[in-house]
């Protein structure tokens, strides 16, 4: 028998991907000088890794059933203690060994943060708003403590900023254009996750999970694992995007590091289709998302709105997004 065609069914699978392309369309016609030139391009990925990175794990948790409102104060937390070791590490040793330790070691110090959550939703039976909402208070008061409210200056000269500065240049133009190691990151690890999600038991009992946690429980699926990996996976995607964000400033500013990225991770999430009920979701969808963004961001400043403004455009979208998902379930 025929599959009958529902609107509401193909906006809801391609909407992200539709809305990426017309609005692309749109921004090359409408602002030449700026979407004709190739480096805004380039810009547009290499300034949303740390972001992106934030999203994807984000995704997990979501579809998991989950929300973590603390990745911005944990990017920041993470940044401050990573490059601390790093320039303690720089007096030691090698520049070069410094930073592959001090690189991993802000991925685990994330990861434990993560995992830290996780723990506190699942043993303690903390609702994840709540629980990290305390995180978000927490590990930005700890990482101003830890700064003294100031900012940590990485010491390497060289290495520590190479992963986001340095990269593969493609054939594009005269000079041809660089595209920094960090967008290859961003790439891998959102084919990780994808590959995760979809070819996996991990990724087919999270969905589970998600739809509907009591009937995982009756499927002999741990719901408290399953959960505490997803926290902790968050929490190295954070180790990473602190890695790359650090490296692109060359420093961590504790007091605004990560402000508002939790906010802009869980638009990217739901624009890119993932549900927040849980249980449906996309790793490529909110990498879309993640780029429809910062394109919207930068159309705004191309045309001269004011920054005070982007939030009420980003909430519409957010609020769009959420009446469309909503919209599918209730059909």
């Amino acid at each position: 028998m025929k599959k009958e065609f529902k609107v509401s069914e193909f906006v809801q699978e391609w909407g992200v991907l539709i809305a990426f392309v017309l609005f692309s369309i749109f921004v090359f016609v409408k602002f030449p000088d700026v979407f004709h030139n190739p480096l805004t391009w380039r810009n547009l990925f290499s300034q949303n890794v740390d972001v992106g990175l934030i999203a994807l794990g984000m995704t997990m948790v979501i579809i998991g059933g989950g929300i973590d409102l603390s990745v911005g104060s944990m990017l920041a937390l993470t940044g401050v203690l990573g490059l601390s070791f790093l320039n303690r590490q720089m007096g030691s040793g090698s520049e070069s060994s410094a930073v592959l330790l001090s690189a991993l070691g802000m991925v685990g110090i994330g990861g434990v943060l993560g995992a830290i959550n996780g723990v506190i939703i699942t043993k303690f039976r903390v609702v994840p708003f709540v629980a990290t909402l305390v995180g978000l208070l927490v590990f930005r008061s700890l990482a101003l403590a830890y700064a003294n409210g100031g900012t940590i200056t990485s010491s390497s000269k060289n290495e520590w900023a190479k992963v986001a500065l340095t990269g593969v240049t493609l054939p594009v133009g005269k000079a041809g254009m660089l595209i920094p190691w960090s967008v290859f990151v961003l790439i891998a690890v959102a084919l990780f996750l994808g590959f995760l999600l979809n070819w996996t038991p991990f990724g087919r009992h999270l969905v589970a999970v998600g739809s509907n946690e009591r009937a995982a429980k009756y499927s002999a699926i741990s719901v408290d694992r399953v959960r505490l990996w997803t926290y902790t996976i968050l929490g190295l995607c954070v180790g990473l995007a602190a890695w790359v964000a650090s490296a692109r400033l060359n420093s961590v500013t504790s007091t605004t590091l990560g402000q508002l990225y939790e906010l802009d991770a869980i638009a990217a999430v739901v624009i890119g289709g993932t549900a927040l009920s849980g249980g449906k979701g996309r790793i490529w969808g909110t990498f879309i998302g993640v780029l429809l963004l910062g394109m919207i961001t930068t159309t705004l400043v191309a045309a001269g709105v004011s920054g005070y403004w982007q939030g009420v455009v980003k909430g519409g979208i957010i609020l769009v997004a959420v009446l469309i998902s909503r919209g599918k379930r209730e059909n």
